[in-house]
């Protein structure tokens, strides 16, 4: 009897390599294939992928990019090791059809594996810029599915598709919202939080205008505690937490998102929200600046530097587009149109497409 196809999944480190691949994950398993991970132990895909039910599998590899010379001499050192232990976990797990990648300095040994043992390699690309194993590897990908049509001219030509990136179906179920007199925003920087979007919140509130506002704002678990005590007493409408469990609710009931610019924009668009970026300055490749900018062009978010960001401006900026609601909705409209439904779906067609008889 003919063994079921089995697909690896490789990628990890944050949530926005980790969350995507479960979602393709869950379709293919579905259709009734099998899927493995391939991750590290600190990693939370440690976290996130036994919770879902999947088998992972581990290996030991540490960053290349923006990283010193200590850390990147480290990694070089575990490289040859972690392709070795790689090949091994694509063998143990054969036959394997085809190999998914979010990216990440997880994926490299994985994909390097793949390569020699000339196994197909799909890859989701949801930053306007490749991340570095995706740049680095272009060239020997079967097919890349990437978010922006700008990312399309890093791969092979016909290779690359813009299919965008999985987001819960509950961010395309957001309707427009209706005006009001109060103008709710929501300030997140995602599950850890932000240092620089905190103090700018933080400074904002003796800055607005009396029963002008109300704030949504996640702050992370290390900020919580100080920040929570102060917006009590700030006297303004809203919520300040650690962690928003229903972030789909807490986007459908804002009318301003102001976010960093990483893995959110994808929800962003899917909700069809306006926004005010503040791109990551760290954030490898600058792809969040990228990413802010492919926003801004399409006339969906105001870009702000993250160094020009304090309370002052975020009261501007939020002070202004209240003042312009046409301008709101347009935005909101074209952040629609970067929205792509159907990625996971899409994404395992793609790798079912691999299958040999």
């Amino acid at each position: 009897m003919k063994q079921p196809s089995t697909f690896v999944m490789a990628g990890g480190g944050t949530g926005g390599h980790v969350i995507p691949a479960l979602a393709v994950a869950r379709e293919l398993g579905a259709r009734g294939y099998s899927v493995r991970f391939i991750g590290t132990r600190r990693g939370i895909e440690a976290k996130l992928v036994p919770a879902a039910g999947f088998p992972i599998d581990w290996i030991e590899i540490g960053g290349l990019n923006r990283v010193g010379w200590r850390k990147m001499a480290a990694s070089l050192a575990e490289l040859p090791f972690s392709v070795w232990e790689a090949a091994r976990l694509l063998d143990r797990a054969s036959p394997v059809t085809a190999i998914f990648s979010m990216g990440g300095y997880v994926a490299g040994p994985v994909l390097l594996a793949a390569v020699w043992k000339r196994l197909p390699v799909v890859v989701m690309e949801p930053n306007a810029i490749p991340g570095f194993t995706h740049r680095r590897l272009a060239r020997f990908v079967g097919k890349a599915l990437v978010s922006f049509e700008e990312t399309v001219r890093y791969f092979p030509k016909g290779r690359a598709e813009v299919s965008g990136r999985p987001v819960s179906d509950d961010f395309f179920a957001i309707a427009p919202k209706p005006r009001t007199q109060v103008l709710t925003v929501l300030i997140t920087g995602g599950s850890q939080g932000s240092r620089t979007l905190n103090r700018a919140a933080a400074e904002s509130w003796p800055l607005w205008k009396k029963d002008s506002v109300r704030l949504i704002h996640q702050t992370g678990e290390r900020a919580f505690a100080e920040l929570s005590q102060k917006f009590q007493a700030s006297g303004l409408a809203g919520q300040v937490s650690a962690f928003l469990e229903d972030m789909p609710g807490a986007f459908a009931a804002a009318d301003v998102i102001v976010s960093r610019s990483g893995g959110t924009v994808s929800e962003i668009a899917a909700a069809g929200k306006p926004s005010i970026l503040v791109p990551l300055p760290t954030a490898a490749d600058q792809h969040q600046l990228r990413n802010a900018q492919a926003f801004e062009k399409a006339g969906a978010a105001l870009l702000v530097p993250d160094s020009e960001m304090t309370g002052s401006r975020l009261v501007e900026e939020v002070t202004r587009l209240a003042a312009e609601p046409e301008r709101l909705e347009k935005m909101g409209e074209a952040a629609r149109t970067l929205a792509r439904p159907g990625a996971a779906t899409r994404a395992a067609d793609v790798l079912e497409g691999f299958i040999t008889d």
